[in-house]
């Protein structure tokens, strides 16, 4: 990029040295343990090639963003996050956001729903309904969405163990609807492998995991067209405390073997890569955040075109949600996770994302509540219609440091793709331990930092305040899960119980077959067989995933 003659003249002229009596602490690096110095100049972008390394905006490297406009044409959505206790309860939040100028809903499940448990069972007992919305039936998923057409609205819904049950039951609702299948647009998580290695809402084992999820991309690929199969999460990576180069590699790492077991099933890569979205965290250091985003871009981009052989751009894209980090949120001062929300949601907007969920600032402490999610859905317009941080495409672009940091991100994730791809793909890998340490060891090491005082955290270990007044919070009914096992049985009793049983031995026979899932679990839920009854069904054949320790 720059004559040899000249970075030497940078170097000589530009340098600085620092006396280390007058630095506030002995040394800076960012969360991935990238040494920052005082200053950038040319000389920092020795082997960056603007051409090759960044291209223009929509275009392949995809590194400034996927929308040759950005945000000019288009805002991103504003997608806030919400569910808790009853289908009643979360419809009637769903529709307040909408009015408050939500432009997609995103659904929050319970614990019991995550793991493909009805209410009435015994594990689900003081957990329904506590953090996010319960759903069991085809009645529920109706009351869920009553009142809002769903040929109108994008839905993400959080699920991954259970994921195809879940989307069944919306397309049934939909069909319900009179909406056909083509007019269905939205994102299941689907990402099984990152609850193996972070997370923990698995039920079955990793290889009928990855069956279910490539049945989902076939299915969809041919019936609904406009539905994203897989939104492959970085963020509940981060959350578990890994750093941002190791967020960038194990989601990618995921991606590949989505990819891998897609084209292994027999899949076309045109058939789903487009389909394919990404789901990946906004935390506190902002320039490495933004970085993050951009590094994450090129080099998925790099993955499909050089490993996997793509030519359309599409397939090629890597376009993703962004959710702030809930992780950063303290009980302390509440207050003061809207500043931090605020300074997440401008790095994920300067990094170019395409929706993007903004935390509350009550979330430590429980579910927010209408005033703390208005507040941080206002956040987001705010910085949409009156910072003007949208109105550029890629504002941080060739800014040294900018574009120093998102080189050595793509550097080290790169890094640890190729010892992932070593230890035989992201499967083997997470059975070897691999990921799950190195998480272990970074969240480790940040929580020994805050302990120290070494890592500030306003409000924890530094600049706190006495007899502070706790806010209002929204508490769900602990008598929800009597409430919620009564509407079961009630489910149960309406229903014709033989259509049921027989859909659900169609659906262990196809289990057991190599036929597509998705069919049998559509039958299955039209007939109201319940999340738990279809789960179970399938862990007749497939069995339950059992941790293993990782030291």
């Amino acid at each position: 990029m720059y004559a040899p003659d000249f970075l030497e003249q940078v170097r000589a002229q530009l340098s600085v040295k620092e006396d280390p009596s007058r630095l506030r602490q002995p040394a800076f690096a960012t969360s991935s343990g990238i040494p920052l110095k005082n200053s950038y100049t040319p000389a920092d972008l020795e082997d960056h090639e603007p051409l090759r390394d960044l291209g223009a905006p929509g275009s392949f490297p995809f590194t400034r963003h996927v929308q040759p406009t950005g945000y000019r044409g288009r805002l991103w959505t504003m997608r806030q996050y919400a569910g808790f206790a009853t289908a009643e309860a979360s419809n009637a939040r769903y529709r307040y956001l909408l009015a408050q100028g939500t432009t997609g809903l995103s659904v929050a499940f319970d614990l019991p729903t995550q793991i493909g448990l009805d209410p009435d069972h015994p594990m689900a007992l003081g957990e329904v309904g506590k953090v996010g919305v319960s759903i069991a039936s085809i009645q529920d998923m109706r009351t869920l969405f009553a009142d809002i057409p769903l040929d109108s609205v994008t839905t993400s819904m959080t699920i991954n163990a259970p994921a195809a049950v879940l989307l069944a039951l919306y397309l049934a609702v939909a069909e319900e609807q009179g909406v056909s299948w083509d007019k269905v647009g939205g994102t299941i998580q689907n990402d099984i492998l990152k609850e193996y290695m972070a997370r923990g809402t698995y039920i079955f084992p990793p290889r009928p995991s990855l069956r279910l999820i490539t049945d989902t991309f076939a299915f969809c690929a041919d019936r609904v067209p406009n539905w994203n199969t897989i939104s492959i999460s970085g963020y509940h990576i981060r959350e578990a405390g890994c750093t941002a180069a190791q967020e960038i590699a194990f989601t990618l790492a995921d991606g590949i073997a989505y990819v891998q077991a897609a084209l292994d099933a027999g899949l076309k890569l045109a058939a789903f890569a487009p389909r394919l979205s990404f789901f990946f965290n906004s935390h506190n250091q902002f320039f490495e955040e933004a970085a993050k985003f951009r590094a994450a871009r090129r080099l998925w981009a790099r993955i499909m075109k050089d490993r996997f052989g793509a030519t359309d751009p599409k397939s090629q894209m890597l376009r993703f949600h962004t959710q702030t980090a809930g992780s950063t949120l303290t009980a302390q001062q509440p207050d003061n996770n809207i500043v931090r929300t605020t300074v997440q949601a401008m790095a994920a907007v300067c990094g170019g994302t395409q929706s993007l969920h903004t935390n509350s600032r009550d979330e430590a402490l429980a579910l927010p509540t209408e005033t703390s999610a208005r507040i941080a859905l206002r956040t987001q317009q705010i910085l949409a219609h009156e910072s003007c941080i949208a109105d550029v495409v890629d504002p941080l672009a060739g800014s040294y440091y900018v574009e120093s940091l998102t080189d050595e991100l793509e550097k080290r994730a790169a890094a640890l793709i190729a010892k992932v791809d070593e230890l035989g793909g992201m499967v083997p890998a997470i059975e070897k331990g691999f990921p799950q340490r190195e998480i272990q060891n970074a969240a480790y090491a940040h929580q020994m930092a805050v302990q120290k005082g070494d890592q500030i955290v306003v409000g924890v270990n530094r600049f706190t305040v006495e007899n502070e007044v706790k806010p209002d919070l929204l508490r769900v009914d602990e008598a929800l899960g009597a409430v919620r096992r009564q509407q079961i049985a009630e489910v149960r009793a309406a229903r014709d119980n033989g259509a049921a049983r027989a859909a659900l031995e169609r659906l262990g026979t196809c289990a057991r077959g190599v036929g597509n899932l998705m069919p049998p679990i559509l039958d299955a839920v039209k007939t109201g067989a319940t999340l738990g009854e279809i789960c179970d069904a399938l862990r007749e054949v497939f069995g339950e995933y059992q941790e293993r320790l990782v030291l």
